[in-house]
């Protein structure tokens, strides 16, 4: 299968940080709250408000950042 269509193999717990490079295929949101991610670490972050618990987010997530991010228990899909 095309790796870039292929599901997530892997995952890991994100804390929000305003620099860190997570690199991750999309997002699983497990409590509700905006999310702030940046898709490449040369770019401003975009918040997606009041995304739902249980929200798997499907864009490319280099930085989740800690300004802007309400949301917790987030988890990274690679």
């Amino acid at each position: 299968m095309d790796p870039s269509i292929a599901p997530a193999s892997r995952a890991a717990l994100v804390t929000p940080n305003d620099t860190a490079i997570v690199g991750a295929r999309a997002l699983y949101i497990g409590t509700a709250g905006d999310v702030a991610i940046a898709p490449r670490r040369d770019m401003d972050p975009v918040i997606f408000k009041s995304v739902p618990a249980g929200t798997i987010l499907p864009v490319h997530a280099a930085v989740v950042a800690l300004t802007g991010t309400t949301a917790s228990n987030i988890v990274a899909l690679f």
